[in-house]
Parts: C-alpha cells; structure tokens; sequence
C-alpha cells in the first residue's frame, strides 16, 4: 500500500483516541496506532525533540531486553543462595522478629 493511501486510510478512522505514528523510510513505510496515553508517553520518553519514535522504541525494546539479563542473573544467584543455605523460612524469620 502506498504512503498517501496509508494516510488517508488513517484519516478515515473513526476512533478519536487513536493516533497514527508513521514512519517513512525510502523503501518503507510502517504505521502503528496507540493510544493519546501512549502517545504522550513515547513524547515524554524522547531525549531529544528530533529523536523518532523507532529510537525511543528500540531504547524501550533494549531496556527490556537488559532486564532480562539481569534478572536471569539474579535468579542464579538467588538459587545459589537457596543451594548454600543461606536464607530462612518465613517460620524462622517470624520466630526471630518475635511473632
């Protein structure tokens, strides 16, 4: 589909609190819709007035993808911990708080 037959076919849409991000790179183009929420949220998220959508979307992707490495991390530890006997139930830690 072309871009122009893109726009108009977003113009047509009826849901008000809808917004399209487009993005059109010579060979191609891409169009989302979100929310005004959302919208306002990537907005906000931008480090800088000129930076596009797609760059505050991969920083988002690569955050996530960072804390799964940590997490995946930190659950290697944790089990460590558990291996090693280093944690108590909450039965001990309830005796020891006193309750």
């Amino acid at each position: 589909m072309h871009a122009t037959e893109l726009l108009k076919q977003s113009q047509t849409n009826k849901e008000k609190d809808l917004y399209n991000i487009a993005d059109y790179i010579l060979a191609m183009a891409t169009t989302i819709q979100v929310s005004k929420t959302l919208l306002t949220t990537l907005k906000q998220r931008k480090l800088y007035e000129k930076e596009s959508y797609e760059e505050v979307i991969w920083n988002l992707v690569e955050d996530t993808m960072e804390l799964n490495e940590e997490t995946k991390n930190e659950v290697v530890k944790a089990r460590a911990e558990i291996n090693a006997g280093k944690v108590h139930t909450h039965e001990q830690v309830k005796k020891i708080l006193g309750f």
